[in-house]
């Protein structure tokens, strides 16, 4: 069997240099006229064509992007990143990148929790989506790899970071309730280490104190580890089972442990929304498929991954470290887990 021509065969026939082909496949620099039409022939006799790898050789580039997830975001119950991961990889072939995907768990071992596209310096720069190990990120840093952070922030740490707006998801969640007349507005929020989670925490207690609203303590549930679906059923659980004065309504930090407080409240008799109103956050494709459908505040998670390629992008060829902060807007999408849901006032 033949062997497929490589760009050293191209370099050879030619009689120019490695990054004189790559300058010439890629159209950049300051090749001549002549020099160009040569290669350009040669590659066109040995009917050569550049793969990833061979594209970047020359400019020492993989030619690929890392994208870290942790194990427990990857799942079907709360598709929040699976989607981003799509924006990515869609925004990734527009140029000409290949996405590497990896998850990881929550510890952190360096004999196997440093993914093997790092050990083998295999990417340019690196998508890491939600909440990972700080050792990690730490590790990351040592090799000097640009990095975008996405839904994820953390203090103390020089990174370019895509979000969404959380405190105007929240406030938004709470100004709809108060439109319906509510006052007795509770919180469940799973994992406040989560900088996402807790701004959305966050946003809900600022809007209530503007509002001149403060609300019972027992109406508040943030102790979870994460926010998966069974937090969300055992949260409202405890909530109220441990009150006698229940909430006419519920913000949830996502939409999976959203759906997991509608489970409970409907093996519980308990009518959504007539007795107590739910809102969950990242409008997930399963929030519009249950019942009563759910409201929820929706964002683009396509764009934000867009925007993240977008932005490391930028930064590979020059090897910088300019750090941008980007805030994704959010929107209010009202279904049936509030939209019958009117109280009187003082209620």
């Amino acid at each position: 069997m033949l062997q497929r021509p490589t760009i050293k065969d191209v370099a050879r026939r030619a009689n120019v240099s490695l990054s004189t082909v790559s300058l010439v496949l890629n159209n950049k620099g300051k090749v001549s006229p002549k020099t160009r039409e040569k290669v350009e022939r040669v590659i066109r006799e040995l009917g050569y064509y550049p793969t990833s790898s061979a594209r970047g050789l020359a400019l020492r580039k993989s030619g690929n992007i890392g994208f870290i997830l942790s194990y427990d975001h990857f799942t079907q119950t709360e598709p929040f990143y699976t989607k981003i991961f799509l924006g990515a990889e869609f925004e990734a072939q527009n140029h000409n990148y290949y996405i590497l995907l990896t998850t990881v768990r929550k510890e952190y071992n360096p004999s196997n929790s440093i993914p093997r596209f790092l050990q083998e310096r295999n990417v340019d720069g690196v998508l890491i989506a939600g909440q990972v190990n700080t050792k990690l990120i730490e590790y990351i840093d040592s090799l000097s790899i640009p990095v975008v952070m996405i839904d994820f922030t953390l203090k103390n740490h020089k990174h370019s970071t895509v979000l969404m707006n959380n405190y105007q998801g929240a406030q938004l969640a709470v100004e709809h309730l108060l439109k319906l007349q509510h006052r007795k507005i509770g919180y469940i929020g799973g994992d406040l280490a989560h900088p996402s989670i807790n701004e959305r925490f966050q946003g809900y207690r600022y809007a209530l104190q503007q509002a001149g609203i403060i609300p019972d303590e027992a109406w508040i549930s943030v102790s979870q580890e994460d926010t998966k679906i069974h937090n969300g059923y055992n949260a409202v659980k405890d909530m109220l089972h441990s009150t006698k004065s229940m909430p006419t309504a519920l913000i949830v930090a996502n939409d999976a442990m959203a759906i997991g407080c509608l489970q409970f409240l409907q093996e519980s008799n308990i009518r959504v929304p007539d007795e107590i109103a739910l809102i969950g956050f990242d409008n997930v494709e399963k929030s519009y498929s249950v019942q009563p459908s759910l409201t929820t505040i929706d964002v683009n998670k396509y764009a934000m991954g867009e925007i993240a390629v977008r932005t490391l992008v930028e930064c590979i060829p020059k090897e910088c470290h300019q750090v941008t902060h980007i805030r994704i807007p959010v929107s209010l999408v009202v279904r049936e887990s509030t939209e019958k849901s009117v109280v009187s006032i003082g209620a």
